[in-house]
């Protein structure tokens, strides 16, 4: 088992886990906490009370943070024809089609989203194999597969993060910069938290939102009475 480092043992003394803290309260208790040397990103953990075994109750999705992540993500675009001017205009980093397609088979990763028109989807699904268990392949739900690239490339630069339930119910998104005003961090966690109470799924049973914590990088978690959360 890896040890605890000091400073988290410190830092965790801060905090009572026994304790719902308000959502202000609790983004200050995980900027206060952050342990290391960096601008650590501030994330938030949702335990959602379903079951994603079955396929009504999987979750999936994207939202636009109204103050970004404070992280630009480059991103590639797989289209053709006046799409790839398209792509290149909204300030798209790759563009292109067979040629990036061969270097990602390569082992080529330098980027952090990719968009592709429906028409390339035919050609991308041979990169399912490669892209999928890294998180990369393009999906109509985060709208990254879509014809409108203009749209998809600029929103994604403006701060759009996809979130996804892992097998056990959990989603994990970051919602800005331990940098940021607490203020600015509020805003975003109660975009995403108000994306994700909508995205409930009709069969599920039972307590919806079980929990949900703040953390940064490397530091204790916190958690959060979604009461005080103000949703949009």
């Amino acid at each position: 088992m890896a040890k605890t480092s000091k400073k988290l043992q410190e830092a965790a003394k801060l905090i009572d886990r026994s304790k719902l803290y308000n959502a202000t309260e609790a983004i200050e208790l995980a900027k206060k906490t952050s342990t290391v040397n960096f601008d650590a990103t501030v994330e938030v953990a949702f335990r959602l009370g379903i079951d994603t075994r079955k396929n009504d109750q999987q979750i999936r999705g994207a939202v636009v943070l109204p103050n970004g992540t404070g992280k630009t993500q480059s991103v590639l675009v797989f289209a053709k024809g006046e799409k790839l001017k398209e792509a290149e205009a909204a300030g798209a980093d790759y563009v292109g089609d067979a040629e990036y397609i061969q270097k990602i088979q390569q082992g080529w990763f330098d980027f952090d989203v990719i968009v592709a028109t429906p028409d390339m989807m035919g050609e991308v699904g041979k990169l399912g194999r490669v892209l999928g268990p890294k998180g990369l392949m393009p999906n109509p739900k985060t709208g990254t597969v879509t014809f409108d690239v203009t749209k998809a490339v600029q929103e994604i630069k403006a701060g759009k993060v996809e979130y996804r339930a892992d097998k056990t119910g959990i989603i994990h998104a970051p919602i800005g910069k331990v940098s940021f005003d607490d203020s600015k961090l509020a805003e975003n966690l109660a975009a995403i938290f108000d994306v994700v109470q909508k995205a409930k799924p009709s069969a599920a049973k039972g307590t919806y939102m079980k929990s949900l914590n703040v953390t940064t990088t490397m530091g204790p978690a916190v958690k959060v009475d979604t009461n005080t959360v103000i949703a949009k």
